[in-house]
């Protein structure tokens, strides 16, 4: 069988290795075991490039409140320790410290960087968050699904610039100029012309080095989208839109190749520094980049990935068994990635060996440091815009009301959404809903009891309510037969969903016991699922609440595409806002709720 081609670039590098150590009075022999031969050879010709990477901003510029705004180290005894982290000030400052002493290093990131974003930079247009990025160094990005929240023309904007179409421009005599770093779309293309939306790779350069870049989404994003958000758009398999574009790089002389990747793995544990090979390379990470890190072309030499919001720098071989790092950094700006690539000027490909190389590593984006001063202007700057929206309180609570930080497949805010959902649109003229299902990845983050700002603790700002509801959904309220409200309910452990689960957030009355020792649709208890106490009738109609998402069949729930008698209610956001005002006082505060309507089995 004839070489590969890199298989022919590995027998060039040993061989010139041997003849070099030869020359030296030495041999193969005499290296460490494991060690590459063409070591010593390389010597003089290679150079190491910092890549430095993160993924999942979602235009978090300010710390993220309560449990998104820290992660979780393994100390050497075995306990684990929380660490407050993120936000642009310190992740912009975390990244300028990591350079120091590297002529040679690019930073990446791998999609959503926009998107679900926080009200200081979704209430314009995410404009904030990549202004911040231009600002801190970015060189390159892959698309995420979020990008798309707001559609086509609002990404082309996010990347070549111009004012708001409805909104304009938010500064006098300022007008917006886009991304000034590349947002790489590779398997995304137009239905018609069948293009790439955007540039599907670029090469970045510097004294001579050369390292290609590739970017792609997950092929499922039009499932985890808004229809019109993708309209009139294709979404191609990741794996073999990153090969086919692996070979047009290296027929333009590019051989070193990284792949930005917004997909992503569940390592099993959710420390940072959790060591994912053990107790052999990749044992400790499953998901769908792993089956994907298994067959992307050897011609990649580095996998940094996303969506997941998890962290963890895995080692899995590629499909000629050679190794190759797989990273990811969490999310909202907490970590940031260091990888070391050897790059061979002669062979123009990076060096990996039989020992764990490139070598990467998560690094906290620890708040005792200084903050970068350019991110505090810019964030000032913002703030004052937004201050007269973002400051106004729309409720009280008395302890923390956790939500995206629940530990737990139903969490006391996703009941509270939930409720006020439920309340917006009960009402005979209002839609008349009998019960409301929120999806648990629209809960975007906790509600912090300890102030922010200054607005005192225990009050919540219309800027945290924004943070937690941020996609301003429009509330549908349809007709659901029972049946198609078990089979909902089945679809949150079964199909797309059934290697991790997405269970929904229930009104109050919605009761139901979820069986995680079973597999499938049989998770979900049949008997167990009752309304007010009783058992729902498959035949029996009913009137459900959800947003727009979840009734285009978002998320994998194709059984809510086919509700009848739609009636559009108020944006999601609104119905927080509204119950949390109704609700709750300086003198009666909210009370997180018990999350006790569904009764998990483990």
């Amino acid at each position: 069988m004839p070489a590969t081609p890199q298989r022919r670039r590995t027998v060039r590098r040993l061989t010139i290795g041997a003849a070099v150590l030869a020359a030296a009075g030495l041999t193969a022999t005499a290296l460490p075991a494991g060690a590459d031969t063409g070591h010593a050879a390389r010597a003089g010709r290679t150079v190491d490039v910092q890549l430095l990477s993160f993924n999942d901003f979602h235009g978090n510029l300010e710390p993220p409140q309560g449990s998104s705004g820290t992660v979780e180290e393994s100390r050497p005894d075995g306990s684990k320790k929380s660490v407050a982290a993120g936000g642009a000030e310190y992740l912009a400052q975390s990244l300028r410290t990591a350079r120091k002493g590297h002529p040679y290093s690019v930073t990446a990131a791998a999609g959503d960087l926009v998107g679900a974003s926080p009200l200081l930079s979704g209430l314009f247009h995410d404009e904030p968050t990549v202004e911040a990025m231009n600002k801190l160094g970015l060189d390159v990005t892959s698309v995420g699904n979020h990008e798309f929240d707001e559609g086509r023309a609002e990404l082309t904007r996010l990347q070549k610039g111009g004012c708001h179409p409805k909104d304009g421009c938010y500064e006098k005599g300022k007008k917006f100029r886009g991304a000034g770093f590349p947002y790489l779309t590779a398997n995304v293309t137009d239905e018609k012309s069948g293009k790439p939306l955007l540039k599907p790779y670029t090469v970045w350069k510097h004294k001579g080095v050369k390292i290609g870049f590739i970017g792609v989404t997950l092929e499922g994003t039009p499932d985890i989208v808004n229809a019109d958000g993708v309209k009139g758009l294709k979404f191609h398999d990741e794996v073999e839109t990153i090969n086919k574009y692996a070979k047009v790089l290296n027929k333009q002389g590019v051989k070193s190749i990284v792949a930005l990747i917004h997909e992503g793995g569940l390592p099993a544990s959710t420390s940072y520094n959790y060591d994912c090979d053990s107790p052999g390379p990749g044992d400790g990470i499953s998901g769908p980049i792993t089956d994907i890190a298994k067959h992307v072309t050897p011609k990649v030499d580095a996998l940094v990935t996303g969506h997941t919001h998890q962290a963890y720098s895995c080692t899995i071989p590629d499909p000629s068994g050679r190794p190759r790092t797989v990273t990811s950094a969490a999310s909202y700006g907490k970590l940031y990635t260091d990888t070391t690539l050897t790059y061979d000027r002669r062979t123009r490909d990076i060096v990996r060996t039989t020992v764990k190389a490139p070598h990467a590593a998560n690094h906290v984006v620890d708040r005792t440091q200084p903050k970068a001063a350019d991110m505090t202007s810019l964030i000032a700057r913002w703030n004052k815009l937004a201050a007269p929206v973002a400051g106004r309180p729309v409720g009280h609570i008395s302890a923390d009301i956790a939500g995206r930080g629940a530990n737990a497949p139903e969490s006391p805010l996703g009941d509270v959404i939930s409720d006020a959902q439920l309340e917006a649109t009960k009402a005979d003229g209002k839609g008349g809903a009998q019960l409301a299902l929120m999806n648990p990845g629209g809960v975007r983050s906790d509600l912090a009891f300890k102030a922010s700002g200054s607005e005192g603790d225990g009050v919540v700002t219309y800027g945290e309510a924004f943070t937690v509801q941020p996609f301003t959904n429009m509330m549908n309220i349809v007709d659901l037969t029972g049946a198609q409200i078990l089979t909902g309910l089945q679809q949150q452990v079964s199909g797309p969903n059934e290697a991790s689960p997405k269970i929904l957030q229930v009104s109050e009355g919605l009761t139901y016991t979820l069986d995680m020792t079973k597999s499938g649709a049989a998770r979900v208890v049949r008997d167990s699922v009752k309304l007010d106490g009783a058992a729902l009738d498959p035949a029996k109609s009913y009137r459900v609440a959800m947003n727009e998402f979840l009734a285009g069949g978002g998320d994998g729930f194709a059984a809510f595409k086919d509700g009848k008698n739609k009636y559009v209610g108020p944006s999601d956001l609104d119905a927080f806002t509204a119950y949390l005002t109704a609700h709750s006082s300086a003198d009666k505060p909210l009370t997180p709720p018990k999350a006790d309507r569904i009764t998990v089995v483990k």
